[in-house]
Order: C-alpha cells, then structure tokens, then sequence
C-alpha cells in the first residue's frame, strides 16, 4: 500500500482547482491527488458554455437585496458578495503576478453589469436599491437612469424599438466582469500538475469509507476498463457538483443527515452574429419570475470564451433526475434516506410555484423563449438564436427547525466534526466566490494550521480577515491594484 496522501481533491472544478492551489501554496510539500470521473477538468458546472460566466458581485443581482416588507432595501448581502469577489480578484491578481495563470484576458474580461426593470413597482425598487449602494466604497461608480437616452447609450439592444409609455429604469456599474470558470481551471490545474500534483482524469470515485486510524479510504474506478482499486487520504474534499451528496452520504458522517439536492438544468439562447454581437457590451439582469428560483433570473449577456465574443440569454430551466450533465437518471432518488426524506417531501409541498415554473419552462418552444428575449429586446429574431444547452445545477434541501424542510439558493460547506473531509453543496454564486468559500474551509479543517499560514495568505490576498467596504482608502487601492493586474475596470 502506497503512502497516504495528506489531500484528495474529488472532482475537476473550479472548487478542487482553488483548494488545490491554495495548499499547494501554503504547504507545498504535502501530497495532493486530484480524481475527475470525466476524461478532462472543467467539464461539468465549470465549464465555460455550462454557467453565465458573471463575476457574481452583487452589481446587478437583485436576489441579493431583496425588498422588506416594510419597503427598505437592506445592501448588507450585497457588499458581503461584492466583498467575497474581491478576495477573488486578489487571488487571481497574485497568480497572474506569480505566473501561474496566462494573460488575464484568457479568463476575465471588463464587461459592465447592469439591472433593467419595467413597470412603477419594479422601477421604485430599483431606484431605492441605488441610493443604498452609490455611497457604499466596493460599489462606487454605479450609476441609475430612467432616460431612455442614457440607457440607449449603455445598451442599444434595449431600447431599440422599445414601446413608448411603460416606466423603465436601469443601473450600471463599469466594474463588472466576464469570467470564463473554465479556463481558470484548466490553468490552475495545469500549474499544479507542475508542481507535481497528481491530477487524475477517467477515474470516478465510488465511495468514501472512514478507516480506523482516522483517516479515509476512497474507492474508485477507472471509467475506461472499469478497473476498481483504493487510495488513502488524510484529507479530503468533495467538489463533484451534484454528486457530492452521494460521497458525503458514503463517509457516513451525521453532518450530512437532513440534506439533500434538487437537480435543475438550464438553457441559454446564443448568437454569433457579429452585428448583434458588436452593439451589446453588458451583462444585463432583471427581476425574477412570480415563483421562478433566483438562478432562473433572466439576463442578457457578452461572453467571451476563447477570444470570442458573443451573446447570451436566459437561462431557460430544464429538468433531469441527474445531478450532472453527465450523471445518472435515478440520482434524484438514490440520495433518498431516512434522515432527508421529510425534509425533501416539504420542500416539494411548500414550492408549487417552482414546479409550476419548472412545467411552463420546459412547455416552451423555441419561438417562446426568443419572445421571452423580446422583453429584453425587442428586435430579437428568430433566426439568429440558437439553443444551447447548460449545466445542471443542485439546489439544496435541508432540515428546518421551524418548517421541518426548505430549499435553500446559493452554496454550503457540509464538514465532518474533525475536520477531515468536507463537501461543497449548492449552485451560484460559488465559482465567483470560491476563493472566500476555501479560505473558509481552511479555517474549519485546519484550524491547528491556519495561524502559520497567514502571513502567506496575506501576501495571496492582502485584505485576507479583513473587510474592505468600512475603509474606503483600503477597497480604493485593492480596486485599483486588481484592476490594473486583470485589465478590468475598478
């Protein structure tokens, strides 16, 4: 039996890649072997065409600030967001530096955020939510217009032809950006293979089974040949989307009793054509759908991915059982055990309105859902869209004192008592915000450790245990250091 390694990595994400890079940084002498059940990395959410591609920093996301019922607008969300993404920026600024990661125009690009809302409500709401953020130093820039002038100038696509009469109103912040997650990973995988980390591919990881010294036993098999076999790891990590429910599960630990996940895909309608494309540079969110999940929010966005530009909207929701694109058809009911089998069943009592947003959505045609785009713009035709079809997403379901059961948006660490395996659990805003979920983890799993480290990690990210929003001249020189490395806009 060979040595056991100090971390296994579960799956070839964006998630494994930031985790991986961080210890490789902090402790490069430990052993780190990485397992991907598909034939390459990035491959699943990660993967460019399988997600929006937004540097989620609450610019332009409304499910973030959502209104009271007393009528305020409450920005504390929001700048946690904003907050998380510039850890984000930190990191990927430091490994450009260090030449771990290409030229930043690989990976992210200047796109500018907006919010676009139609009708009295939605344009009242919109205006309070600016006059909370315009002061607050992470979102400063931000601009509000009711001018269809002004709002033609940042986005023609919108106001071409548009009805006269409804109330519209629109944000904008310059700072925003395009991401493409997949190329991160790719880069920051192919750098820890350098650093001679064993990066497996074609090899799907069965089960994990806790030994009797404490640490874990993975039971793998390659997919080519199908030929099993084991490892030891001293630690591990889970980052295998929607089936980390399923490994989590195998470990056995308590922590995971009462979760379970709700599988839902997307579509994107995309165009190439270079006179649409030329006359759109944002990505441009609304409000959500009565009873639409926040994922399901629509926008319209520039997406970049190996140096091409075109278009996307939607996302238009699908269903499948699997967890993956590339999972099985009975994942939804094999995570069923006693521990989640309440808290899944009043879940589905207590969302009829996402099931019957989930039926009207696959009941579209393809002529619907480019009507669904003439809301956005009203010159869209049918012809030069195209579908496309995305990832899948795994929401969370998980125990509630209060309702016994509730599906929660956004992601979750689930970590064993000791500290030697945890799972990541959940959709966005998770690959924008990876770096601040790790560095989480780390803390969590490594408490004995993370003291030593932090003075390397703040030379990773210099506002590491820090926020920057309450220190203006803080946030402006991290802004403009990230800025000028990544050749975005502060």
């Amino acid at each position: 039996m060979t040595e056991p390694a100090d971390v296994v990595l579960i799956g070839g994400g964006i998630m494994s890649a930031t985790l991986g890079t961080l210890i490789s940084e902090l402790q490069p002498d430990w052993k780190i072997v990485v397992y991907e059940r598909l034939s390459d990395v990035a491959e699943e959410s990660s993967n460019a065409w399988n997600n929006a591609g937004t540097g989620h920093a609450a610019l332009c996301e409304l499910n973030y600030m959502p209104e009271a019922k007393d009528g305020t607008v409450d920005p504390a969300k929001a700048i946690s967001i904003n907050e998380q993404f510039q850890q984000s920026r930190q990191f990927w600024t430091s490994l450009v530096d260090a030449g771990v990661l290409d030229a930043p125009s690989t990976f992210i690009n200047a796109t500018p955020h907006m919010t676009f809302v139609r009708g009295e409500k939605d344009v009242a709401y919109l205006k309070k939510r600016y006059e909370a953020l315009k002061d607050q130093p992470l979102f400063a820039g931000i601009e509000y217009s009711e001018d269809s002038r002004v709002i033609n100038q940042w986005a023609p696509l919108l106001m071409d032809k548009r009805r006269a009469g409804e109330p519209f109103a629109a944000t904008r912040v310059p700072a925003g950006t395009d991401v493409d997650f997949g190329a991160l990973t790719r880069q920051m995988f192919a750098a820890l293979r350098e650093r001679g980390v064993e990066v497996i591919t074609n090899r799907e990881v069965r089960k994990v089974k806790r030994r009797g010294d404490g640490s874990w036993r993975i039971h793998w098999r390659d997919t080519i040949g199908r030929t099993p076999g084991t490892s030891d790891a001293k630690f591990v990590f889970v980052g295998a989307g929607g089936w980390a429910i399923k490994l989590l599960q195998s470990s056995r630990i308590p922590e995971i009793s009462g979760y379970g996940v709700f599988p839902i895909g997307g579509q994107w309608l995309k165009t190439s054509n270079p006179a649409i494309v030329a006359r759109h540079r944002a990505k441009v969110y609304s409000q959500a759908s009565v009873g639409a999940p926040p994922m399901s929010v629509p926008h319209l966005d520039t997406r970049v991915v190996d140096g091409e530009t075109s278009l996307l909207f939607g996302p238009f929701a699908t269903f499948s059982p699997k967890f993956l694109k590339n999972g099985r058809w009975f994942d939804l009911f094999a995570q069923v055990r006693p521990g989640n089998i309440l808290p899944m069943l009043k879940v589905a009592i207590d969302n009829p309105g996402l099931i019957k947003y989930l039926v009207s959505e696959l009941l579209k045609n393809h002529a619907q859902k480019v009507a669904s785009l003439r809301d956005f713009m009203p010159t869209a035709k049918d012809e030069d869209w195209e579908l496309l079809d995305a990832g899948q997403r795994a929401q969370v379901m998980k125990k509630d004192p209060k309702k016994l059961g509730v599906l929660q948006f956004g992601t979750e660490v689930v970590t064993s008592a000791d500290g030697s395996i945890a799972g990541l659990l959940g959709a966005s805003p998770g690959a924008s915000t990876a770096v601040s979920i790790m560095l989480g983890l780390l803390k969590t799993c490594f408490p004995d450790r993370v003291s030593e480290w932090e003075p390397r990690l703040r030379e990773l990210i210099p506002s590491y245990g820090e926020t920057l929003n309450p220190r203006p001249e803080a946030a402006d020189a991290v802004l403009d250091t990230t800025a000028r490395v990544l050749a975005i806009q502060r």
